[in-house]
């Protein structure tokens, strides 16, 4: 080894009597914890009361528990998917009666998840474990594409261009349906256990969590693996890009969400608060705040950048999905409740976060 001058040493090094170069990992990490609302800078006692005053409404429609909630590219909209076999669109700002949804009956089994085209308002797509993917046009409450697929349907997702939707099954293969003619385009079947799939907002790299505790880069079109990120000891479950494109968020069974630098692929922050599996999470709109849960009894809401904690929001069972809304501050989020009956409530709820400068 080199023999170093003591003089030179980087801040966070010290040398023992022995000359060797001990490491103190502890090094200040120089992230501000600026905060802001719609882009307005605000402080962190603000930051306290906006949560602290924020509400909550509660939609019934189901008739078993929800897997899956997802909100429209114009937030107009909010669909959720059920154990009971069907899904549903809401129009939340005109109330929470059931008369303001839409039911989408078709799937002869389970809706594990569904997700929107991110550049039609009106157009939801649906995986099912009947091994097809559906299309529906909310405005009619109409399918209009059923894709049979190969095995089980537990994951999905729409590209960033609305070319092609990523579906992902029980038997660890991925299928992806060209939007053009409702055709599978391509699959990829994996040795490993699959978990849930994303793009990122360029449409050039997807990302598949595994059962090895990484995360598998490829590039895309062409599905070329470019990197295999490891950042967990247990299975990854949810995988999400912000919106900024800087980030790429995963939650594992080690109950730890790790956020990676997306240029440099090194991972530079890690979320601990939940103790258990971590089955979803959701950045907001301005890649401010991240949202997991588990089987928790809370939801965790994290600043992004500082890596602190800054809200709970109490559960009373474990929660299957959360969804940030895609132009403010609204979370929906869904779970194993239970109703007075004993019975799954069959419910989603929708966190509202109120303006703290208006209760100065």
């Amino acid at each position: 080894m080199m023999d170093i001058d003591s003089t030179a040493l980087n801040p966070g090094e010290s040398e023992n009597d022995t000359g060797k170069i001990v490491y103190d990992w502890n090094p200040p990490t120089g992230i501000p914890k600026n905060y802001a609302f719609n882009g307005a800078p605000i402080t962190r006692e603000q930051v306290t009361s906006m949560f602290d005053n924020s509400k909550i409404k509660e939609y019934k429609g189901h008739k078993e528990k929800v897997h899956t909630v997802a909100w429209n590219c114009d937030g107009r909209r909010l669909a959720s998917g059920s154990v009971d076999k069907t899904a549903r669109v809401w129009t939340p700002h005109r109330g929470t009666d059931i008369r303001y949804s839409i039911e989408l009956k078709g799937h002869t089994d389970s809706v594990d998840q569904l997700d929107w085209d991110p550049t039609h308002p009106d157009r939801l797509a649906t995986a099912s474990c009947d091994k097809t993917a559906r299309v529906w046009d909310q405005r009619s409450g109409k399918c209009t594409a059923v894709v049979q697929t190969g095995g089980e349907n537990i994951n999905i997702c729409w590209s960033p261009d609305g070319n092609n939707i990523a579906v992902g099954d029980k038997s660890d293969t991925i299928s992806i349906i060209d939007t053009r003619t409702y055709t599978i385009a391509k699959t990829q079947k994996h040795n490993v256990e699959v978990n849930e799939i994303a793009w990122n907002n360029a449409n050039n790299l997807f990302y598949v969590t595994t059962g090895q505790g990484t995360i598998k880069v490829y590039e895309y079109p062409s599905l070329k693996l470019l990197q295999s990120l490891r950042g967990h000891t247990a299975n990854c479950y949810c995988v999400e890009a912000d919106p900024t494109n800087r980030y790429l968020a995963v939650g594992s069974a080690d109950a730890m969400v790790t956020l990676w630098d997306m240029e440099k692929y090194t991972c530079v922050r890690a979320f601990s608060e939940l103790t258990w599996p971590v089955r979803t999470l959701s950045f907001s709109y301005d890649g401010q705040f991240i949202a997991s849960a588990s089987e928790d009894n809370f939801i965790d809401i994290s600043h992004v950048e500082s890596g602190e904690s800054v809200h709970h929001i109490e559960c009373t069972a474990a929660m299957n999905t959360v969804a940030w809304h895609p132009r403010d501050y609204f979370l929906a989020y869904a779970g194993d409740e239970m109703n007075s009956e004993g019975k799954y409530a069959g419910n989603l709820k929708i966190f509202n976060i109120k303006d703290p400068r208006e209760t100065l």
